[in-house]
């Protein structure tokens, strides 16, 4: 059978992984696809450096729609990145008719309402394994694996940067700043690490995730984005001493009143497997109401780990080619036709519970007036924890750190509580907040 013909659009990092993982394993993906997949034109600007990773039989042109014109190419991966050229170049392949392969979670976070529209149109797959936590195949889990459940949660860590700096953090009891700087220094972060370390990227893995678990278009502009640069060593140290850990989490919940979509810092039991995940590794817990919670763990970027993804959507697409469009999986897992029009709840509207740490003036009554702002408003105290003044600042401090751990409430009466308690005299510096999730 005539093998399915793929032209690759961008050949860094993934992309050479993709060719090196797809020709060392040649024998052995053919056999599970049923047909050869070779890639037999590959488009970058920098045409020396492809051809010395693509060798002789391949054709290298510094023009992408070089190979969406071409008629033998079935398949077409784009590894170049971003909302710009990457959008147009992938409507242009799938109105040319051709598979698209893609690890460009920015891209369909933003976008991918048209282009899967536009596929959906044409009769083509858009595949995207790889566009969340590289190699761990959280989408087919989602789409397929899943599919009897109801899906109730997911929580995700779904950024290795954001991970590695916080192990890192917590490991060696320094500052966010200082351990950024040895993230850029041994390449876990980008000389730009905003969209890492604002939260930005996994907002998109969590927006496509979120899209998929509940059959809702993807809304990156309605997720509730908070990244980790304003977290202290000293948040870290106390939510040890408290029994939890500290992760940037891509949350999505399905709650009465529509799906919460959010990332930000968040305490995890120190008891929980996902809370347990160092380094720059990955790990998304899904919680299904028949199956229960399921975890899935591995390297979430790197070269073969991600090439690993786009090769077995390589796969799935070589099997379902010649298939009847209207018996694929659906992209967003549900059909197209039954999308769900639940709301993305505003930020203000979620329920959970909170850690509080306030910096205070080291005398009587504080305590008092703070626990009673916070009854007025009906938040009910988990848990208190108050630091002697000499062990925060030194001997003879005036000041010290009270520590407190909230019941459920809701995140607008929250804030509310929060402008009260810092207009007190007795507090003498920002109050640090950072919401907390049981997983349970």
């Amino acid at each position: 059978m005539k093998p399915i013909q793929v032209g690759l659009l961008g050949i860094g990092t993934v992309g050479s992984g993709t060719f090196n993982v797809l020709k060392r394993n040649q024998e052995e993906i053919t056999r599970r696809a049923g047909r050869s997949i070779q890639i037999t034109m590959v488009a970058d600007l920098d045409v020396e450096r492809a051809r010395s990773v693509v060798g002789e039989g391949v054709q290298v042109v510094n023009d992408a729609r070089a190979v969406i014109a071409n008629p033998e190419i079935d398949i077409v991966i784009e590894l170049i990145g971003g909302y710009g050229i990457a959008k147009a170049l992938v409507l242009e392949a799938i109105a040319a008719g051709k598979h698209v392969v893609t690890a460009n979670k920015a891209l369909l976070a933003v976008h991918g309402s048209e282009i899967f529209a536009a596929a959906q149109a044409k009769g083509v797959m858009v595949a995207f394994e790889a566009a969340v936590a590289g190699g761990i195949p959280i989408i087919k889990a989602l789409r397929e694996g899943l599919t009897a459940n109801r899906i109730e949660w997911v929580a995700g860590i779904i950024n290795g940067t954001t991970n590695f700096i916080l192990s890192e953090m917590r490991d060696k009891g320094l500052d966010f700043d200082v351990v950024l700087k040895e993230a850029q220094r041994l390449g876990y972060a980008e000389a730009d690490p905003t969209f890492d370390i604002e939260g930005v990227d996994a907002a998109h893995k969590a927006t496509i995730m979120s899209a998929i678990a509940y059959g809702i278009p993807v809304q990156f502009d309605k997720a509730y984005v908070e990244g980790i640069t304003k977290l202290g060593a000293a948040d870290i140290k106390y939510a040890e001493q408290l029994g939890y850990r500290i992760k940037l989490l891509g949350i999505t919940k399905r709650v009465e009143a529509g799906v919460e979509l959010r990332v930000h810092p968040t305490l995890v039991p120190a008891k929980r497997l996902i809370a347990n995940v160092e380094g720059a590794m990955n790990a998304v817990v899904v919680q299904g109401d028949a199956v229960g919670t399921t975890l899935y763990y591995g390297k979430g970027a790197g070269s073969e780990p991600t090439a690993s993804a786009v090769i077995a959507d390589l796969v799935d697409i070589t099997r379902l080619h010649t298939a009847d469009p209207l018996n694929r999986v659906p992209h967003l897992a549900f059909q197209p036709s039954a999308l769900s029009d639940l709301p993305v709840l505003p930020m203000s509207e979620v329920v959970t519970s909170y850690y509080l740490r306030l910096r205070v003036a080291d005398k009587a009554g504080v305590l008092a007036q703070v626990t009673g702002i916070l009854a007025g408003l009906g938040i009910s105290i988990d848990a208190v924890l108050q630091r002697e003044a000499d062990e925060v600042a030194g001997e003879g401090a005036t000041q010290t750190d009270l520590i407190i751990l909230t019941h459920d409430t809701r995140e607008g009466t929250m804030n509310d509580a929060l402008v009260q308690m810092q207009a007190l005299p007795t507090v003498l510096a920002p109050i640090a907040r950072i919401r907390k999730e049981e997983l349970a």
